[in-house]
């Protein structure tokens, strides 16, 4: 009967919630809240930019202060001339170079005023401001050269207005989650020999 009653518990507790950050690579510790944007991300993400479940080589540092060091976005291992996939829908609002690199942005409406907007770069693009894309749809390719990583890699930040967020955050657990699913045992049923 114990056993019975403790399995309940464990069966009907919530599952803790986990953070993008939980998920990902450590980062600094949070920026002063006084600077902090006052809504919150939502996770509008349906597909990551590159792969299934790209390795994360660097993630996402904020700044202590607004020109402070940091690091303002995540880096995702990607091989050069992989798709490179709008994480959710939206409207391209940039599309070209910036200091010699591609640079694709999307903006996400729907996500607060003023809306969220992801950037994606080195890219070399195949859409053009003000295409709408699709989440999972391919707005370019990984460009061999113009990353700040040590390996190939794709620098996929988040903005809202002028404040940096957490790209992760736009995910939602389901795509952060990692590893197969774990089966419980029925309680009645005998385990199999």
């Amino acid at each position: 009967m114990l056993l019975l009653l403790l399995t309940a518990v464990v069966l009907l507790a919530p599952v803790p919630r986990l953070t993008p950050t939980a998920t990902s690579v450590p980062t600094a510790p949070a920026p002063d809240p006084a600077s902090a944007p006052a809504a919150a991300v939502p996770a509008v993400g349906r597909a990551w930019p590159v792969g299934v479940r790209p390795p994360i080589l660097r993630g996402w540092e904020p700044p202590a202060t607004t020109y402070g060091r940091g690091h303002r976005g995540v880096d995702l291992a990607a091989p050069a001339g992989a798709p490179v996939r709008a994480v959710a829908a939206g409207r391209v609002s940039f599309a070209s170079r910036v200091a010699g690199k591609g640079v694709v942005s999307v903006e996400l409406p729907g996500t607060g005023d003023p809306p969220l907007r992801t950037t994606y770069e080195p890219v070399r693009a195949t859409v053009k401001k003000g295409d709408e894309v699709e989440a999972g749809e391919v707005v370019g390719t990984v460009e061999a050269t113009g990353s700040h990583c040590t390996e190939t890699c794709v620098h996929w930040g988040l903005r809202r207005a002028d404040a940096y967020l957490d790209p992760l955050s736009l995910l939602p657990p389901w795509l952060l989650r990692s590893g197969p699913s774990r089966l419980l045992p029925v309680l009645g049923v005998p385990l199999p020999s």
